[in-house]
């Protein structure tokens, strides 16, 4: 049997380091609730989850007391939207955002909140003249993602910021295909909100995920209950990272979670990165020349190590089921939760595959993805 060759880190990242499933499975066998009690199962809980705090805090450019833990970045961006903006707002979104971006903004807007998308080319290229457009009275935030989940382009988070600054608007942004494999410093940056996953570039568990939130912003939470404080008090816990913790923690996922930024900040993310972004330049410039596919994204602005594709008219489902029937190769395809940049490069009937990269495959895979590709294409020349 051919042996799985995995290009859908995009989705969520696979393999994990080796320290993370032993991380999860050893707190399984010995956590109690954290913040539950005084005995020693719940105080290693407790532990493990400040010093995973501590660790993101530390990746990311955040603070300790500002970074909360949620099941995924769709509820850190449920709750960041839900929490701070109202149906008398107007805000900024893009063309290349998630539909955990965009779902929750269709939500307001259904409310009476403003909504303008900035729009982006055919290369997936925003159009940053259009944030100024855009403007009303009643603006009061942008909400964008730093790396299209479909084509890889980053967003330009300097000048995003520097608008919001100057316009005294809130920056809400979503990390998923970020956090760990770029820098961010949000507390330098001046992001207001940053909505992370932990199971993609941070290399833990799935149901893991949270927030990097400024000093000084409350942001009302979007469930209340146990907190572990204050029992007798008929309101939720105001300060962070209670605040925003309603409930048992998923201490089990976030051991594994810390074990995932730890291995990046011994491995360090620049090396991470690198190697993640040469795999893909190698595959990029592999099917360049392949007669019949087309490539989107633009290469000469940054990207994530990302490449999506399609072959000819084949719908990209068809082309992920070959990947996967023939070769062994796991894509994904279809809408990947993007519809606007769908529309904006003209896929929305044929979808597209999607290659995504991780440190851990190797320029064979590559160099096998880059046949598979080649074979099927010629099949589809040959009609």
């Amino acid at each position: 049997m051919i042996a799985m060759i995995y290009f859908d880190n995009a989705a969520t990242s696979l393999p994990k380091p080796p320290a993370v499933g032993l991380a999860v499975l050893e707190a399984i066998n010995t956590f109690g609730g954290a913040g539950r009690g005084g005995h020693p199962a719940s105080l290693a809980a407790a532990r493990c989850i400040f010093q995973a705090r501590k660790a993101v805090a530390k990746l990311l450019g955040s603070s300790i007391d500002q970074t909360a833990f949620t099941s995924n970045a769709t509820e850190s961006l449920n709750i960041a939207i839900s929490g701070l903006l109202t149906p008398e707002d107007h805000v900024i979104a893009t063309a290349l955002d998630h539909n955990s971006v965009l779902r929750p903004l269709y939500k307001l807007r259904s409310q009476g909140m403003g909504l303008s998308i900035i729009n982006s080319d055919q290369k997936g290229n925003l159009d940053y003249d259009g944030f100024r457009r855009s403007l009303r009275p009643n603006s009061r935030a942008v909400v964008c993602t730093h790396a299209s989940n479909l084509t890889g382009t980053l967003t330009n988070l300097d000048f995003i910021a520097d608008f919001c600054k100057e316009n005294g608007l809130l920056l809400i942004v979503d990390a998923s295909q970020t956090a760990g494999v770029f820098p961010i410093y949000v507390d330098k940056l001046g992001i207001d909100v940053l909505c992370f996953t932990g199971h993609k570039g941070l290399l833990g568990p799935q149901g893991t995920g949270g927030l990097c939130i400024r000093k000084g912003l409350a942001v009302m939470p979007l469930k209340v209950g146990g907190s572990g404080l204050h029992s007798y008090s008929e309101t939720h816990p105001a300060a962070m990272p209670e605040a925003l913790e309603a409930g048992t923690a998923n201490a089990h996922g976030i051991a594994g979670l810390l074990a995932g930024v730890e291995y990046i900040l011994e491995v360090g993310m620049d090396t991470i990165r690198n190697r993640e972004l040469a795999l893909a330049k190698l595959f990029r410039q592999g099917i360049s020349a392949i007669p019949g596919v087309r490539i989107y994204g633009d290469p000469d602005m940054p990207y994530a190590p990302i490449v999506t594709l399609n072959i000819g008219s084949m719908d990209s489902g068809e082309v992920g089921d070959r990947l996967a029937k023939l070769y062994n190769i796991c894509v994904r395809t279809g809408a990947h939760c993007a519809p606007l940049a769908h529309l904006a490069l003209g896929t929305r009937e044929q979808g597209a595959v999607r290659f995504s990269f991780s440190s851990f495959n190797t320029e064979e895979e590559i160099q096998t993805g880059i046949r598979a590709v080649a074979e099927i294409a010629a099949e589809w020349e040959q009609g």
